[in-house]
């Protein structure tokens, strides 16, 4: 069935004299030119939150899932999300949208999946943040207590933050950039100078390489391991969701991208292993088991005292606020995309006239944020100070969600790339990439599935438990409901469903058919 749709890329900026801008007003359009390579690469890297990494994710692997090798986990995982990034890169440079995933899934696999991938999109990542607010809360109300003598419940300052990342929502994207980087770059060096003294002061067992002993991935929780260290890694395939509004997408989208996936992959490697070298590589699980993230502190207090354990602390809460800006900025702009290809109602595909921002978009993810975050507040009837609650359910249930959800958008991405220039003739100078995108898909669905058959570690709600089920679930309702209202709007509002995908040649098309004259 013909749909209208083209392949071409006519992404329509603000100088084009097609392009959106001119059409409808301004605030119908990101404003471009507003970030650069490195603005860019901090934004996506901030998402990845690095210290909640190796103070959360890095304990655990090591502790419930026994995986001693996790330095090379993160090496062979570089390995393949550097294969994705391949063909995702490519198709940066022929699409630009800010509902990147949905957008490329929709030029490769069909308008129709498309749909279902807004919607897992915007689940994913919006569950992917809401959870951060509870451990963040957890984390302040501990500061409150120790520092200031403050009893107060963690959803408290959760709300607080909501209210301060709804309000930079708003505002300009290039300040919030600003914002994130300071953050990001104040929290990779403390954790770089923990890694030059965990080298520097071995612990019992000396300076041991033995983490990187592929004997080491051996065990039952391999499967597990995979997910929580691909979240890990989450944050640079959101780079093309900015490039409409970079200074030359064809080139920074790409360059981010690949900058992303490497830096993160030797950043997480070196402090996983650094962690096995301080704590001892015949320690580090029962370590990490009995200490939780509270094995990174002890450990840094141990070589570089208090006072830098206290700003680490401190990091850790701004280095979860960082990411949780990161992800309000990824939703609001995908909600942005859906509102202007006619997936949500039109008042989401509309930017603030005063800073660009899409405000609309911004404005529910808060509003979502605050009701998660009240529903589990109003359920918790924990002692003050107990971190069960925000942190074993707000936390790792949302997250795990939203991990779940992004793993299947890059698998689902990996094949539309192959579909995307299969279709327009790739020949064999394409055939690398393709190869490359082609062996990502399938280690991704491996991992997928290995999720989805390990949820109830991941959630720790064990064999049996409703949540195995419900919990991946909500990405399989937000699929199939994506789906099926792909599949009506086929059916009752074929030029909506023409759009999915196509960002500003959306209103190119809507602007071509308003001067067509209609017949006689």
């Amino acid at each position: 069935m013909s749909t209208g749709r083209s392949d071409t890329t006519g992404t329509g900026t603000a100088g084009d004299t097609g392009g959106i801008n001119t059409y409808k007003g301004e605030d119908r359009a990101l404003r471009a030119d507003r970030l650069g390579t490195p603005g860019l690469l901090l934004s996506v890297l901030a998402a990845s939150a690095p210290l909640m990494v190796v103070a959360g994710v890095m304990p655990t692997v090591f502790g419930v899932m026994g995986i001693v090798g996790q330095p090379l986990l993160y090496v062979v995982l570089g390995i393949v999300l550097m294969l994705f990034s391949v063909g995702y890169a490519e198709m940066s440079r022929h699409v630009h949208n800010a509902g990147a995933f949905y957008a490329y899934i929709a030029r490769g696999l069909g308008p129709t999946a498309g749909a279902g991938a807004s919607l897992v999109a915007l689940v994913a990542y919006s569950a992917m943040q809401v959870g951060i607010y509870g451990i963040l809360g957890f984390e302040v109300a501990g500061l409150f207590a120790t520092y200031l003598e403050i009893d107060m419940s963690w959803w408290l300052p959760a709300l607080a933050a909501v209210a301060v990342v709804g309000v930079l929502g708003w505002l300009k994207i290039d300040l919030n950039a600003k914002v994130l980087g300071v953050l990001l770059v104040i929290e990779c060096a403390l954790v770089v100078i923990f890694d030059i003294a965990a080298v520097s002061k071995p612990g019992p067992e000396g300076l041991s390489l033995h983490a990187f002993n592929p004997d080491t991935l051996t065990g039952a929780g391999l499967g597990t391991a995979l997910c929580f260290c691909i979240a890990a890694f989450v944050g640079f395939e959101q780079a093309p969701v900015y490039a409409e509004e970079t200074s030359r997408p064809q080139v920074v989208v790409s360059r981010v991208m690949f900058m992303a996936v490497g830096y993160a992959a030797l950043f997480l490697a070196v402090s996983s292993w650094a962690l096995t070298v301080a704590a001892g590589p015949g320690f580090i699980a029962d370590t990490s088991l009995k200490e939780g993230p509270g094995m990174l502190f002890g450990l840094t207090e141990e070589r570089l005292g208090a006072t830098f354990t206290d700003v680490l602390h401190v990091l850790f809460v701004t280095g979860m606020f960082a990411a949780l800006l990161s992800f309000h900025n990824v939703v609001a702009r995908y909600a942005f995309a859906m509102g202007r290809e006619g997936l949500l109602p039109a008042g989401f595909g509309r930017t603030s006239k005063a800073s660009g921002a899409p405000a609309t978009g911004s404005m529910l993810q808060s509003a979502i944020s605050v009701v998660i975050v009240l529903a589990f507040a109003f359920t918790d009837d924990y002692p003050v100070g107990d971190p069960t609650a925000p942190v074993l359910h707000l936390f790792t249930w949302m997250g795990n969600v939203g991990a779940l959800g992004v793993i299947l958008l890059m698998a689902a991405a990996s094949f539309a790339v192959i579909a995307f220039f299969v279709r327009r003739g790739a020949g064999r100078a394409q055939a690398p990439r393709l190869v490359a995108s082609g062996l990502a898909g399938i280690a991704l669905l491996a991992i997928a599935v290995f999720t989805v058959r390990d949820f109830d570690v991941l959630v720790g709600s064990g064999p049996g438990s409703v949540l195995n089920w419900l919990l991946p679930g909500v990405i399989g309702v937000a699929l199939a409901g994506g789906l099926v209202y792909g599949a009506v709007l086929r059916s009752t509002k074929p030029e909506v469903h023409a759009r999915i995908g196509l960002g500003n040649e959306a209103f190119q098309l809507e602007k071509a058919a308003e001067s067509t004259p209609a017949p006689r």
